[in-house]
């Protein structure tokens, strides 16, 4: 539902602007079915049948850990860059958003958000600046009440006393439906300015088909939290559905939007999001080649994935595996015949749940042992730095 709010301060009006994890068939030990990794390549040409924009990218990548950024974080989740090069993270299950310094990886307490209900793959989850932050000084967060999945705006005054930085929140949208698995909780600004968010079906598959409900969707929204302009249904914030588990979204420099999401016992998917496209789920997991459904670029068994944030840099989506604990490449700029997905990392630094451009070929990557699918004795959690092609 669209909240319906009185109108806001002057300061507000000014504003423009996951127990989560590896979840598979409700847990993170789902059977791999004896199926083996299958991948369908990007396709070489846009919607249009144009050539890509620009050079394909190597066939064969890489992926360097060149420093850990710092240490000691608790069920991180969402991760925000801020201009000048730190960092804002969430943590889910203790809802509290923390400053990470870009250079030293000193972290200042900004305090928690009132409302956040965590329980199961709920909590606090993803973050998102303001289109207008140098200004506004907003970030947005999607996070799960007693009630529902919602997103609000706080106002970060870095001024106060640390851990009393964060104003009141503004809600701008609620009623997503929330559940102790699937609440999605990526948030992002597109080219657009256009806010989107990605929505789990909360284990209730016919949510994911129902085009009245906002589980198992791709909302599209104004910085106010109304239905954007040009979106495929009638006053409706939906932009995509058929989804099951929706935590990562990016774009390319094509402004395409491409979008992670969990499967249950078979295949998770890497898709290129198109408006008002069905992306089959529960009626297809995986590539089904089935009328009215829209296929995956790439997909990969449960055991390998479990994906949750990505990134675009280099020319390829870099997708970041909660139960795989692996940081998969799939080139998608120039692609031209087959090149099948890679993947870094293995199991050297456990979970992972979050992945962001950090400019160039650097990326900012996010571990997740703590929360309560890791395995803590593998570590704490930590922001790395990685050097990509």
């Amino acid at each position: 539902m669209i909240v319906q709010r009185p109108a806001v301060t002057a300061a507000l009006a000014a504003a423009a602007l996951v127990l989560t994890a590896g979840c598979s068939s409700g847990g993170s030990d789902a059977p791999d079915n004896g199926k083996s990794a299958e991948s369908s390549p990007a396709s070489d040409r846009t919607s249009t049948g144009k050539p890509r924009a620009g050079a394909a990218p190597p066939e064969k990548g890489s992926a360097t850990v060149t420093k850990t950024l710092t240490e000691n974080l608790k069920s991180p989740w969402g991760l925000a860059p801020l201009p000048g090069g730190d960092l804002l993270v969430s943590s889910r299950d203790e809802g509290t958003i923390t400053r990470v310094d870009g250079e030293t990886g000193k972290k200042t307490d900004l305090g928690s958000v009132p409302g956040v209900s965590p329980a199961g793959e709920g909590g606090l989850m993803g973050l998102a600046l303001s289109p207008s932050y140098a200004s506004d000084h907003m970030i947005y967060a999607y996070f799960t009440t007693e009630s529902d999945n919602r997103i609000a705006r706080l106002l970060y005054d870095e001024k106060k006393p640390s851990g009393q930085q964060l104003g009141a929140p503004d809600t701008v949208f609620k009623g997503i439906p929330k559940g102790v698995v699937h609440n999605g909780g990526r948030i992002a600004f597109g080219p657009d300015k256009m806010l989107y968010a990605g929505t789990g079906e909360t284990g209730d598959t016919g949510l994911a088909q129902d085009k009245k409900s906002l589980g198992g969707k791709i909302l599209r929204l104004t910085a106010d939290g109304d239905p954007a302009p040009g979106n495929p249904f009638d006053d409706s914030p939906v932009y995509s559905l058929g989804h099951r588990n929706v935590q990562g979204l990016a774009w390319d420099e094509e402004k395409r939007l491409w979008a992670a999401e969990f499967g249950q016992d078979t295949w998770d998917e890497l898709n290129e999001i198109k408006a008002g496209d069905n992306y089959g789920w529960p009626e297809v997991e995986g590539k089904g080649d089935e009328d009215g459904f829209h296929d995956p670029v790439a997909q990969w068994k449960t055991s390998e994935a479990s994906p949750s944030g990505i990134a675009y840099a280099e020319g390829s989506v870099w997708m970041a595996g909660l139960r795989g604990e692996r940081l998969w490449r799939i080139p998608v700029r120039g692609v031209e015949g087959t090149v099948e997905p890679q993947s870094f990392l293995e199991g050297e630094h456990g979970r992972l749940r979050t992945v962001v451009a950090a400019g160039g070929d650097k990326l900012w990557l996010v571990t997740n042992e703590t929360d309560s699918r890791g395995t803590p004795e593998k570590g704490d959690d930590k922001i790395l730095e990685v050097t990509v092609k």
